[in-house]
């Protein structure tokens, strides 16, 4: 993207009557109000022109926040030292949610130090994954 920004993550939900298209950006340093802002009239003038959801909806866009979601590989890499959570698709070596200080990756497995040991969960198996906030 021109602006030097990542797209993190997206989702289309329906809350209520009202249906939401919800950006999530992010840039070394920090995301600031006229990010969110100049992405926001970009992606408007595409869809306002390609028109590709039907139906009426709200366009939100902002930073993904202190848990920020871990989607891609490089993810996993850039974040390594941060305490993460973890939820799998199926029970993994007992548990389906981890918490613990993320070591890395290798061999398309995401290292976690979890309850005083290394672990290795496939990239197959992680449905969600998140940094999480230390208090």
């Amino acid at each position: 993207m021109e602006l030097g920004l990542e797209f993190v993550d997206v989702e289309y939900v329906k809350e209520g009557a009202y249906w939401y298209l919800r950006l999530y950006i992010d840039k070394e340093g920090g995301v600031e109000i006229d990010d969110c802002a100049e992405v926001s009239h970009q992606i408007n003038e595409v869809l306002d022109k390609e028109n590709p959801i039907p139906q009426a909806y709200m366009l939100e866009v902002s930073s993904p926040g202190i848990e920020r979601p871990l989607k891609k590989r490089e993810d996993y890499i850039k974040y390594t030292g941060k305490l993460v959570s973890i939820n799998t698709t199926e029970v993994f070596e007992g548990y389906s949610r981890f918490t613990g200080n993320l070591k890395g990756l290798a061999d398309d497995q995401v290292i976690l130090e979890y309850e005083g040991r290394e672990i290795a969960i496939p990239l197959s198996l992680i449905e969600k994954a998140h940094l999480t906030f230390e208090f």
